[in-house]
C-alpha cells in the first residue's frame, strides 16, 4: 500500500517556485527521509502532506485517499515539530493528550491510550513534570508521545533531534527506528543529515532545487548516485569529482604509469589505471568520473604530494595532487602522513562512477 503519493504537486508563492512539479510515491509502514542542502523544498513538501500549505498545481493521496483539498485536521496524520511545540504551564501527561481531549475522545480511551504510550517510551515517572522541567531528550519523546497518542498511521517528522546533542541525538536515532519498526508506523522525516538520513531510513528521498534528484535506498544511493548533486551530497567526506580531459591518470603495462608524479593527463581514457591490468575506456557521453576517498587503495602506485590532512582519530583523511587536481584520500588514522610528503596511491577501475555534461549517471 502507499503511505504518501504526490502526482505533479508543485508550490509556488508568486515569483518563488519552493518545489516544482514532483511526482513522488511511498510506500507504507516504511522510515522515508526527505533529505537535502537548506532551501531545497523538504519542509514545504512536509507540509504539503500534513496539509499545512495547500500546493499550487497537482494531488496529493494519503493511504490512496485524495486529501488535496481536506484540512490538516482530517487528514490522520499527526507531526513532530522541530521545537517540540510543547505547551509550558502544562504537566506531560496533559500535553500528551491535549489533542485527544480538543476531539473529545471518550475518557476511559483517553487513559487507556496515555498509559500506553507513557510505558512505550518510558515516561510514566515523569507524567506530572512540565516541560521545564525535562531533559532535551525527554522533551522530544513528549513530543512524539503527542504524535503517537493519536494512533495516525502516518507520522510527519520536521527535524526532530536538531536541538539535540550529538550522543544523545544517536542515542534517539536509534530509539526512533526501533519505534517505527515495532509500530509498523509510516513516517516521513526531514533532515538536513545524512548521518541521520543514512541510518534510518528504508528509503531515502533525495532533494536539490525544488526537485526530486534521487529516490533510493541508503545502500543504492550511496553505492550508485544517479547524479553529480547524488555523488557529492551523500557520503561523510566528499566523491572525488575528476574531469576527464585532465583528471584521470594513464599508464602504461599492467598498473603501471607514465613517469613518477603527476604522470600523463588523458582526456579519452585509454591506457591503464593504478593497480588495475584492465584497460578502463570512459563510456560513450562521460564528461566526469567519480572516486569515493575510501576506494583509494594506499601504498601502492605511483607517488603523489600530501597537499593536506584531517586527523579525526579512527580515520585520515589526506588530501594529494593528482595532476592539476586534489584527490582526497580516506586511510585508517594510525597511518602518519607529513603535509608535502608523498604518498602512493591506486585504484581499482570497478569503483568509478561516470556522469555525463548533465550531471547525469552514466
Amino acid at each position: 500500500m502507499t503511505a504518501v503519493c504526490f502526482s505533479s504537486v508543485s508550490k509556488s508563492w508568486d515569483a518563488t517556485t519552493a518545489l516544482h512539479p514532483t511526482d513522488l510515491t511511498l510506500a507504507a509502514g516504511e522510515f522515508s527521509v526527505l533529505l537535502g542542502p537548506s532551501g531545497c523544498g523538504k519542509t514545504t513538501t512536509l507540509r504539503l502532506i500534513a496539509g499545512l500549505e495547500s500546493p499550487t498545481t497537482g494531488q496529493i493521496n494519503i493511504f490512496d485517499r485524495d486529501v488535496t483539498q481536506i484540512p490538516s485536521s482530517q487528514r490522520g496524520v499527526s507531526m513532530v515539530f522541530q521545537n517540540y511545540a510543547l505547551f509550558p504551564h502544562m504537566s506531560v501527561a496533559e500535553n500528551i493528550v491535549f489533542g485527544l481531549r480538543v476531539r473529545r475522545v471518550p475518557p476511559a480511551e483517553l487513559q487507556s491510550r496515555l498509559k500506553k504510550v507513557l510505558d512505550l517510551l518510558s515516561l510514566t515517572a515523569y507524567q506530572e513534570r512540565k516541560p521545564g522541567q525535562l531533559s532535551g531528550g525527554q522533551q522530544q519523546r513528549v513530543a512524539l508521545a503527542r504524535a503517537l497518542v493519536a494512533d495516525s498511521r502516518l507520522c510527519l517528522m520536521d527535524e526532530p533531534l536538531s536541538n539535540l546533542d550529538a550522543q544523545l541525538r544517536q542515542e534517539m536515532r536509534h530509539e526512533l527506528r526501533a519505534l517505527q519498526l515495532k509500530l509498523g508506523l509510516s513516517v516521513v522525516y526531514v533532515t538536513h543529515d545524512q548521518t541521520e538520513a543514512m541510518s534510518m531510513a528504508d528509503r531515502v528521498v533525495l532533494l536539490h532545487g525544488g526537485r526530486v534528484e534521487q529516490v533510493a535506498t541508503p545502500f543504492e544511493i550511496y553505492q550508485k548516485p544517479g547524479t553529480l548533486f547524488a555523488a557529492q551530497f551523500i557520503g561523510s567526506a566528499r566523491m572525488n569529482i575528476l574531469e576527464l580531459e585532465q583528471g584521470l591518470i594513464a599508464g602504461s603495462g599492467a598498473g603501471g604509469f607514465v613517469g613518477s608524479g603527476a604522470g600523463r593527463l588523458v582526456g579519452s581514457g585509454e591506457g591503464r589505471l593504478a593497480g588495475s591490468s584492465v584497460a578502463v575506456t570512459p563510456p560513450a557521453g562521460a564528461v566526469r568520473v567519480g572516486l569515493r576517498p575510501e576506494d583509494v587503495v594506499l601504498g601502492t602506485g605511483p607517488s603523489f604530494t600530501v597537499e593536506k590532512t584531517e586527523f579525526t582519530g579512527a580515520d585520515l583523511l589526506l588530501h594529494a595532487r593528482v595532476g592539476s587536481q586534489i584527490l582526497a584520500v580516506r586511510a585508517q588514522g594510525k597511518h602518519a602522513m607529513a603535509v608535502q610528503g608523498e604518498v602512493q596511491l591506486s585504484w581499482n577501475p570497478a569503483n568509478l562512477h561516470w556522469f555525463d555534461e548533465h550531471g547525469r549517471r552514466i
